[in-house]
C-alpha cells in the first residue's frame, strides 16, 4: 500500500458515510504521495510505512481544525492498515466524543505505532476512553496525550492500563492536571511495570507540601529497571524531595534521563544530585533549569563531574542565579571531562569570568556550539555571551515523532 491507496480508501469511506472528504486530510495525503516518490528517487527502495501528520496548528496546509467526525472517518479508513504507523492529530477539536472512535482505532488497529492527541479537547471521560482502547491494543508504543484536562479520572484508568498493556513504551501526560492519587498510582505500576521506557507527568495539581508524590517517585526508582527518561517539571520539588530522589538514584540502574526543571531545589538539594553522579549511575542527562542552585549547588555539581563521573554528557542549568564562581567551575569540570559535553547555561549571571572561561571552552573545542545555548562575541577586547535558540529538547511540546528533529532529539 502507498499514499495513494490511502487517499483512495479514504474517498471511499467518505462516499459510504456520504460527508465530504476533509480538504485539509486530502492535501496531508497528497503531501505524503509526493513525500513518497521523493523517498523512492533517493533511496531506491519504497517506504513501506507513513505517519500522518495532522496538526492543527499547520496554517500553511490548513485554516480549520479536525473534529471528532473526522476522527470517525479515518477509523473507518485506518481500522484495518497495515501502512500508516503514525498518527499526529495535536491542536486539533477532537472532544470525548471523538476519543470513542480513537479507541476503536486503538482496538481494532494492526499497525500504529505512534498517536499524537496532544492538546485537543478531552476531558476525564475522554482520558479513560483511550485506557480502554488501550486494554486491548498491541502496537502502539507512543502515546502523548499532554495538553488534555483529562484529570485524576483519566490519570487513573491510564495508570491501571499499564498493568496489562506490554507495548507502550512512552506516555506523555504533562500538564493533564493529574493530582496526589493519580500520581501516586503510576509509581505503584511502575515498581512492577517492565515496558514503559519514557514517563511525563509535568505539572501536575499538587497541593500538599510534603512531597508524597516525590517521594513515591523516588522509591519507585529504587525497583525500577525499565524506565530510562522521567519528566517531572513543575512537581514543587523541593531540596527534601532531591534528597528523597537522590537516595534511591544511587540504587538504580536504568534510568538516563532525569528532568527536574522548574521546581524549587535550590544549593543543598543540588549537592544531594551530586551524589548521586560520584556514584557513576547510568544517568546521561540532568535538567535542573529554573531552579536556584546559585553557585554552591554548580561547584558541587562541577566537582562530582570532575573525578567521578564518566556517564554524564548534558547538564542544564538555565537560569539558577549562578554567577561567575559557578560558571567557571561548570566551565573547568568540561574542560576536565571529555565525557561531559554539553551544558546549557542562559539566564544566569555571564559576568567577564564566565564569558571568558566559555569563550575558551568553544574556542578551543571542548563544547561544540550545537551543544550549548549561548555564543561568545567580541566589543572593544570584552567577551560577551549572546543566547541560541539550542536547548536540550528543542521546542519540547512541538517535537513531533518524526522528521529531522527525531535525530537529535528523540529520546528512546
Amino acid at each position: 500500500m502507498d499514499p495513494a491507496a490511502v487517499q483512495t480508501r479514504y474517498e471511499d469511506v467518505c462516499m459510504e458515510l456520504e460527508v465530504k472528504p476533509n480538504p485539509y486530510i486530502m492535501k496531508v495525503l497528497d503531501k505524503e504521495r509526493d513525500e513518497q516518490i521523493m523517498w523512492e528517487l533517493t533511496e531506491n527502495d519504497p517506504k513501506d510505512f507513513m505517519d500522518m501528520e495532522m496538526p492543527g496548528n499547520n496554517h500553511l496546509l490548513t485554516d480549520k481544525m479536525l473534529q471528532d467526525e473526522d476522527a470517525y472517518v479515518l477509523l473507518k479508513v485506518l481500522a484495518n492498515n497495515t501502512y500508516v504507523t503514525g498518527l499526529d492529530m495535536r491542536y486539533n477539536q477532537i472532544t470525548d466524543k471523538g476519543a470513542e472512535h480513537i479507541a476503536e482505532l486503538l482496538k481494532e488497529t494492526c499497525a500504529l505505532k505512534r498517536l499524537s492527541l496532544m492538546c485537543n479537547d478531552l476531558g476525564p471521560e475522554g482520558g479513560a476512553i483511550i485506557a480502554n482502547g488501550l486494554q486491548l491494543n498491541e502496537t502502539l508504543q507512543e502515546l502523548k496525550l499532554n495538553g488534555n484536562k483529562i484529570g485524576n479520572k483519566g490519570g487513573m484508568a491510564l495508570a491501571g492500563v499499564l498493568q496489562v498493556n506490554t507495548a507502550l513504551q512512552s506516555l506523555d501526560l504533562g500538564d493533564t492536571d493529574q493530582d496526589t492519587q493519580s500520581m501516586i498510582a503510576f509509581t505503584t505500576v511502575l515498581n512492577y511495570n517492565s515496558t514503559l521506557k519514557a514517563l511525563c507527568m509535568n505539572r501536575p495539581l499538587l497541593f500538599s507540601q510534603q512531597e508524597e508524590t516525590t517521594i513515591h517517585f523516588a522509591k519507585m526508582l529504587k525497583v525500577n529497571s525499565t524506565l530510562t527518561e522521567l519528566h517531572l517539571q513543575k512537581c514543587d520539588i523541593k531540596d527534601t524531595g532531591a534528597e528523597r530522589l537522590s537516595e534511591m538514584l544511587v540504587e538504580n540502574i536504568g534510568l538516563k534521563y532525569l528532568d527536574l526543571a522548574c521546581n524549587k531545589i535550590r544549593r543543598d538539594g543540588a549537592k544531594y544530585l551530586s551524589r548521586v553522579l560520584m556514584k557513576n549511575t547510568p544517568l546521561e542527562v540532568l535538567d535542573l533549569g529554573h531552579n536556584c542552585i546559585e553557585d554552591d549547588g554548580a561547584m558541587d555539581l562541577s566537582r562530582a563531574l570532575t573525578d567521578m563521573n564518566t556517564n554524564l554528557h548534558t547538564l542544564v542549568i538555565t537560569s539558577n542565579n549562578i554567577k561567575a564562581p559557578g560558571l567557571c567551575a561548570i566551565a573547568s569540570a568540561m574542560e576536565n571531562n571529555p565525557n561531559f559535553n554539553s551544558v546549557f547555561i542562559w539566564g544566569n549571571h555571564h559576568e567577564e569570568d564566565a564569558c571568558n572561561a566559555f569563550h575558551r571552552l568553544i574556542e578551543g573545542g571542548n563544547l561544540e556550539p550545537e551543544k550549548t545555548d549561548v555564543k561568545p562575541y567580541v566589543v572593544d577586547g570584552q567577551v560577551y555571551l549572546s543566547e541560541l535558540s539550542h536547548g536540550l529538547r528543542r521546542q519540547y511540546y512541538w517535537t513531533p515523532f518524526y522528521g529531522p528533529d527525531v535525530k537529535n532529539d528523540k529520546k528512546i
